[in-house]
C-alpha cells in the first residue's frame, strides 16, 4: 500500500505542508489552475534551516490589495464563499470534496469556539485567500502522489502565547484545540516556545490523514522536508514528510456519515430503520439513545454511506423519521478491512450443515478476525439442540482448519 506518513513533531502549517509534499515529489504543475483562479503565484525555492535543506514556498498575490496584514492576509469571506471559491477552481473531484471538507472542519470549529453558527461564520487567517491556497494546493499536491494511505503522528503544537484577531491566547489556541478534537488529532506541547500547529495545518492534516501513535514500516521511496518562516536556534523548523509502501495496513474506504437526532420516532420505526436503510444502500446504520433540549429523551441516528448515495440516503431518512434536519459529518473515509465470505461443513450428531464465515484480513493477508453468520448459527442451534455460541465457535474453528 502507498503511504504518505507525515512526522510533525515541530508542527505544521500550511506552507510547510505545500513544502514538503513537493519535497517529496509532487507535480508541482497541479498548482497552475490554483494560481489562475486567485491570481497568486507559487514561489518554490529550497532553503536549508538549521543544517537541512527543504523546500520553501511563498505565495504572492498579484493583486497588491491581497498581500498580506495582520489579519491573515486576503479579503475576509463567508464559509458559503469560501465554498464558492473552491467551485470555481480546476480540481479534480475527489480533490474538491476533501477541500471543502477541510474547510468544513475548519467552520465547524470556529463557529464551536464563537458559540455561533457555521453560516454565521466569517473567516479572518483561516479563510482568506490565502489559507483557501494553502488547502487546495495541498489537497491537489496529494492526489498528484497518488497514495492510498495517509497518516500523522502526534502534532507538536509549541508553547507560550499567541496573538490572534480576537487577543491573546496560550498555544494551542482555542480554534487549533477545536479541530484536533473533532479530527481525532493527537497534539502535545513543546518542544520550543511558539506557535507551531496553525488552524490552518491542523485542518488540512485532520482533513487528509488518519493519526497513529507512531510512525509505520515504510519502504521508502522518498523523503520531503517543507520549512516554516520561523527559525528556532535549537531545532530546525521543518515539516518531514515519508512516501513509500507499507504492508499489514488496513484499506481506506471513503465515506460520508449522516446523523439527525429525533424525538418523536415510535420504537417500531427505529427498529424497522435499519433494514430500511441497508436495504437503500447504507454500509452502517447506528441508534443511540440521548438526552436532548427539554430533557426529552431521544435518539441519535448515525448511518455511514457511500458518498455517491449522500443525498438520496439523506432523503430517505428524513423521509422515513420525519426529521426536519440531517447533518452530514465531516468524515472523509475509514479504515476496513478486506472481508471474504467462506462456507464450513459441519457435522454434527450425525448430520451435516453448512454454515458461512466471515474472515477479515489485512492488506498483506494475515487473518484479523473470523465470525461466523448469526442466521447460519442460530438454524443449526435450533435443529441440533445446542447454544448458538458453541455452535459458532465450531464454524469458527473449522473455518481456520
Amino acid at each position: 500500500m502507498r503511504t504518505l506518513a507525515f512526522d510533525g513533531r515541530m508542527g505544521a502549517s500550511g506552507d510547510m505542508i505545500l513544502g514538503a509534499l513537493l519535497d517529496a515529489g509532487a507535480d508541482p504543475a497541479v498548482l497552475h489552475p490554483i494560481e489562475r483562479a486567485i491570481d497568486v503565484t507559487f514561489d518554490i525555492d529550497e532553503r536549508v534551516t538549521q543544517g537541512i535543506e527543504a523546500t520553501d514556498v511563498q505565495v504572492h498575490h498579484d493583486d497588491h490589495e491581497h498581500r498580506h496584514d495582520a489579519e491573515g492576509g486576503g479579503p475576509h469571506r463567508s464559509y458559503h464563499e469560501v465554498l464558492d471559491v473552491l467551485d470555481e477552481l480546476d480540481l479534480v473531484e475527489q480533490a474538491a470534496e476533501t477541500a471543502a471538507g477541510i474547510f468544513e472542519l475548519l467552520a465547524e470549529a470556529e463557529a464551536a469556539v464563537h458559540g455561533t453558527d457555521i453560516d454565521d461564520i466569517h473567516f479572518h487567517e483561516v479563510g482568506a485567500d490565502d489559507a483557501i491556497v494553502d488547502v487546495t494546493g495541498s489537497v491537489a499536491l496529494l492526489h498528484s502522489l497518488d497514495v492510498d494511505h495517509v497518516v500523522t503522528g502526534p502534532l507538536a503544537t509549541g508553547d507560550g502565547t499567541v496573538e490572534t484577531s480576537h487577543g491573546v491566547y496560550p498555544i494551542p489556541p482555542p480554534a487549533v484545540v477545536e479541530i484536533a478534537a473533532r479530527a481525532d488529532l493527537t497534539i502535545q506541547g513543546g518542544p520550543v516556545t511558539g506557535e507551531l500547529l496553525t488552524p490552518t495545518g491542523a485542518a488540512v492534516l485532520g482533513g487528509l490523514a488518519s493519526t497513529v501513535d507512531a510512525l509505520p514500516p515504510i519502504d521508502l521511496a522518498s523523503v520531503g522536508y517543507g520549512t516554516g518562516t520561523r527559525t528556532y536556534e535549537s531545532r530546525p523548523n521543518v515539516l518531514r514528510v515519508f512516501l513509500g509502501n507499507t504492508t499489514g495496513e488496513l484499506r481506506r474506504e471513503e465515506i460520508r456519515v449522516l446523523e439527525t437526532n429525533v424525538d418523536d420516532v415510535t420504537p417500531e420505526v427505529l427498529g424497522g430503520l435499519q433494514d430500511s436503510l441497508l436495504e437503500a444502500g447504507a454500509r452502517d446504520i447506528s441508534i443511540t439513545p440521548l438526552t436532548m433540549k427539554k430533557s426529552r429523551p431521544g435518539h441519535l441516528v448515525r448511518v455511514v454511506v457511500d458518498p455517491a448515495d449522500e443525498t438520496r440516503l439523506a432523503r430517505r431518512l428524513a423521509r422515513e423519521t420525519g426529521t426536519l434536519g440531517v447533518r452530514s459529518a465531516p468524515t472523509s473515509h475509514r479504515w476496513v478491512a478486506n472481508r471474504d465470505i467462506v462456507e464450513v461443513t459441519l457435522t454434527l450428531d450425525g448430520a451435516t450443515y453448512d454454515c458461512r464465515v466471515k474472515v477479515a484480513t489485512d492488506d498483506a493477508g494475515d487473518i484479523l478476525d473470523r465470525s461466523a453468520e448469526y442466521d447460519d448459527a442460530a438454524a443449526i442451534a435450533r435443529a441440533t439442540d445446542r447454544p448458538v455460541k458453541a455452535v459458532m465457535q465450531l464454524a469458527e474453528r473449522a473455518s481456520s482448519e
